[in-house]
């Protein structure tokens, strides 16, 4: 069952919405070791906590690679976001700006102060640094391939501005979670995706992934831009399993924001 919390609010969601309608048509489709660890995979240490892999210390964007820098203020604070034009992961999409603004402003009703959070399909890792500024302990994971962008951008991002040391973690949806992110070990108070519904073949396992994290006492806040009706059938999907509620729409966008909580028996 879904339910309407608050009707939509006014954004200040900026020139990144009107500049990708056209990116989504065609395609449907320096790292600082001291400051972000960064796991490509569960290997623990004598004491159980992940091992820093260091293999990205130096790790700049190629100029090849090269997309574009863009500027973001949440919190008081600039962010930029280093883009790629490699992967899906590699840009900023509406849902992540969509929620960034929610957390900003809706920090009594949200507040991520000393919570630990995950996020799955990071991407760029706009909203994880915004999660980090906020005071979370955070969690940034995406597939293999993104995650030397996404380190950089954390990295550069958050530097002194949390007593929490951000982790990122590579994290294939569906694979490997009960080796990787055991239950007995794991538990978030929030876990945050926007725009991971983009690829369907990936829609079985990305809701595997979140009933694997979505424990009693946690939220899963999801902003994702419909656009498509097995978008919709996702989101019923989400609406069996979990109590659902829309927390904001941003209609210039069709983004939706909504809060997800495990059902009590």
């Amino acid at each position: 069952m879904i339910s309407a919390q608050q009707p939509p609010f006014p954004n200040k969601i900026q020139r990144k919405m009107d500049c990708q309608s056209e990116e989504e048509e065609t395609c449907e489709e320096q790292y600082d070791s001291e400051n972000c660890t960064c796991s490509s995979e569960h290997t623990e240490s004598d004491t159980g906590s992940p091992v820093t892999l260091k293999i990205l210390q130096n790790w700049v964007p190629r100029v090849s690679h090269y997309f574009d820098k863009e500027h973001y203020t949440y919190v008081g604070h600039q962010i930029v976001i280093q883009e790629s034009i490699e992967h899906f992961g590699a840009v900023v999409w509406p849902g992540a700006l969509a929620l960034s603004q929610y957390l900003e402003s809706n920090q009594e009703q949200f507040n991520l102060k000393d919570k630990k959070v995950l996020e799955i399909g990071a991407g760029t890792g706009l909203l994880s640094i915004v999660a980090c500024i906020l005071g979370a302990y955070v969690t940034a994971t995406d597939l293999p391939e993104v995650l030397e962008n996404l380190s950089y951008n954390i990295s550069r991002n958050t530097q002194n501005l949390n007593m929490h040391k951000p982790e990122v973690r590579k994290l294939v949806w569906g694979e490997g979670l009960n080796e990787d992110f055991p239950v007995s070990t794991y538990h978030y108070d929030f876990i945050l995706a926007t725009d991971v519904v983009y690829h369907h073949g990936a829609l079985d396992p990305l809701l595997a992934t979140m009933v694997h994290f979505c424990k009693p006492g946690t939220v899963l806040l999801w902003a994702n831009k419909f656009r498509f009706s097995t978008d919709y059938e996702f989101l019923e999907k989400v609406c069996n399993i979990f109590n659902t509620t829309v927390l904001a729409e941003f209609p210039e966008s069709n983004v939706k924001l909504l809060k997800a909580t495990v059902r009590k028996n």
